[in-house]
């Protein structure tokens, strides 16, 4: 898998890298947030809401939506799964990190999912990058086996347990996209090696793409 710097072209229809917010508070905020050997995501931490940084994000990228501001931290080297939201997500990272990327236009109608289609990008340490409402992702992963920090900063509310009654996941192919959804404002499409909660859609097919099997 060859790795791009989100400042290359092809990294244009995923998303854009922020230049207009200074976000080097929240970079030096970040450095004190734990990373464990696995994964661990938290949507919303007082200690990075309140710097303000955050504010400045909500009036400048989002248009004054109030946003929550947390973090996915650790380490990884997989796909695993993808999600998308109906909104931009924007991506603060704390390290260098990998970010494993694909389009909501090339799921197919039974909500399935090619992965020799995904690309993979470079994000450097205190680069800002906005991912599209259209861009598949999920968690980021490490550098040459390291850990990574990413502050996650998405519309408020985003990624919290559901309260209605939707359809749930169906097997492995669904006609329903209701059948996605897997917290607030957030469709999963998981990998069968991804590791997922039984019960998750999981519509990847093809490999579990992986940066240490690809010699990264």
């Amino acid at each position: 898998m060859k790795i791009l710097s989100v400042n290359a072209p092809e990294f244009r229809k995923y998303g854009r890298v922020i230049t207009n917010v200074d976000v080097t508070e929240l970079v030096k905020a970040m450095k004190s947030t734990p990373v464990p050997d696995g994964v661990v995501y938290e949507p919303g931490i007082d200690a990075l809401e309140c710097l303000p940084v955050g504010k400045k994000i909500s009036d400048i990228i989002y248009g004054e939506l109030p946003v929550q501001i947390g973090y996915c931290n650790g380490h990884n080297s997989r796909l695993n799964a993808f999600e998308y939201h109906r909104s931009s997500e924007v991506n603060v990272a704390a390290t260098d990190a990998v970010l494993i990327l694909g389009l909501l236009q090339d799921v197919a109608e039974d909500f399935t999912y090619d992965t020799s289609k995904v690309e993979a990008f470079l994000i450097p340490e205190g680069t800002a990058v906005e991912l599209y409402a259209t861009t598949l992702h999920y968690a980021p992963c490490g550098v040459d086996g390291r850990g990574f920090q990413v502050a996650i900063i998405l519309p408020m509310g985003t990624n919290y347990p559901l309260e209605a009654e939707h359809a749930g996941a169906a097997g492995d192919s669904t006609d329903n996209e209701d059948c996605l959804i897997a917290a607030t404002n957030k469709w999963l499409i998981g990998h069968a090696q991804g590791g997922l909660a039984e019960g998750s859609f999981l519509g990847l097919r093809g490999k579990n793409p992986d940066l240490n099997d690809e010699g990264i």
